[in-house]
Formats: C-alpha cells, structure tokens, sequence
C-alpha cells in the first residue's frame, strides 16, 4: 500500500506546542503508529532518516503514523527532560491520535535509539498493541523491561549503543534481538532493510 497524505499538526502539551507530522495511508488506518526521534541535546529531531523510515512503514502498513518533536526541538516548547518530559509528550501525542483517528483502533508505539528509550517508558503506561524499537538506548538510559512480543533491531557494530548491552537487558527478558551484521547505529546503507524487516515482521498480523 502507498502511504498517502502527509499532514502538520500542532497540539498543546504538558510543557506547551508540540509539532509533528502525520503521516496518512490511502485508505481508513488499521491502527495508529506513534514514531520517537534520538537524542535531541545530540541534534535528534523527528526528521532524523531512521525515525522518517519507521513513520513511512508504519504508513505503508495502513497505520495513521504520528511522529513529532520532543519539548525544546523545532517548535515543540520546553527543555529536554532526559526522559520523564519526553514520555508526557508521547502520551500527549497518543491521545490526540486517539481523539482524531479513534480510540478502538489499536496503538502501535516506535523509536529510535533515545526515542525508543521513551517509546518502552511509554509502553509501560500506554500497553500498546505493538513495540518497535530500533537501536534503543540501552545502557545510555535506564531501559525498562517489555513486552516479549517487542520488535527490536539493533545494528552488529553499532559504535552508540553496544550490541552487547542489548543483549545484556533482553537476556533476562528473554527477549529476541534481530541483528543487522555490520550495520551501526544509524542503519547507513540499511534503512530499505530495516523497513523490510519490520514489514515481514506485521504480514500476515492483525494491527
């Protein structure tokens, strides 16, 4: 499926504007797919090419997807929390999704590297459908534990987050790890494999 509209939004959060982008698919959304970007006090924004690649997807899959800025990026208001802020504004952004798209569709939550440090914390409150995480920030942050159904994606040589702390936090979870050989943290060269990944991982799935 072509994802279809491409939309602006702004919402009042808990620390003031949050602006993001929408991205729509052709036909009515099976679910709604919210989208975490990096770090933002290392320049993360929503426009970083991994978290786009992850909206477009989810688009691709049918989903409303919603990526947006975290509080003091663009013109999003506040200043950079560390985590605590971070994961308000995600809710924040959750329940406008809600409030536009409906709430009986189901909630797909995603985010890349510090983004997906948010998107677990979120997930802990939210308990979405679905969890995406890419290259999470494990180690740099105090990741919490998640569902075993979690996707997560992490690159062999990935210099941000070692391989090895991930598989340090899911080992006792028993979480699986998909692991792209010789990719790094920002998935050069590896984002057309990273949306085949996640798209093989939701065929044949009821969102």
């Amino acid at each position: 499926m072509m994802s279809g509209e491409l939309r602006k939004f702004s919402i009042t959060g808990p620390a003031g504007n949050i602006e993001g982008l929408a991205h729509l698919p052709s036909e009515a959304p099976r679910a709604i797919a919210i989208v975490a970007h990096p770090l933002p006090i290392m320049g993360g924004t929503m426009e970083n090419k991994v978290a786009v690649t992850l909206a477009k997807t989810f688009a691709e899959l049918g989903c409303a997807t919603l990526r947006f800025n975290f509080r003091g990026v663009g013109a999003s208001e506040g200043e950079f929390t560390g985590g605590d802020g971070e994961e308000q504004d995600m809710v924040a952004v959750v329940e406008y999704a809600r409030e536009q798209f409906g709430d009986e569709l189901s909630l797909l939550l995603s985010g890349f590297s510090f983004g997906g440090y948010v998107a677990a914390r979120a997930a802990n409150l939210l308990h979405p459908q679905h969890l995406v995480l890419a290259a999470p920030a494990v180690g740099r942050f105090a990741m919490p534990a998640v569902s075993p159904d979690t996707l997560i994606i992490h690159g062999e040589l990935d210099d941000v987050v070692p391989l090895a702390d991930v598989f340090e936090w899911a080992r006792p979870q028993h979480l699986p790890v998909i692991v792209l050989p010789q990719a790094e943290h920002f998935f050069h060269g590896r984002l057309t494999q990273l949306r085949s990944i996640i798209k093989r991982h939701f065929s044949g799935v009821e969102l």
